[in-house]
């Protein structure tokens, strides 16, 4: 099975929460495949701006993305801890 990588972003995406694959370059002359996951806050016609959870403002040229799309909040999570007493009429 083979599955083909397409950017589905767009300036009308801007606020939601993504994650692009890109090439970003690499110590000497290669490149290096990365993820990021974070806020779209730019979609321009030259590169994409993703705010990360840390903070940090990553500009990602349109022609290193590779894939990119939106993605749903993360799931809550559940607390699994103990319960509080009943502490209801006797």
């Amino acid at each position: 099975m083979r599955f083909r990588l397409e950017v589905r972003l767009t300036p009308a995406d801007v606020g939601q929460r993504v994650v692009i694959r890109w090439r970003r370059p690499a110590p000497g002359d290669g490149d290096q495949i990365a993820d990021v996951l974070g806020i779209l806050e730019d979609a321009g016609a030259g590169s994409f701006a993703v705010r990360t959870s840390a903070g940090e403002l990553v500009l990602i040229p349109a022609g290193r993305a590779l894939a990119g799309k939106v993605i749903p909040p993360p799931a809550r999570r559940r607390s699994t801890g103990p319960t509080a007493p009943d502490r209801g009429a006797s």
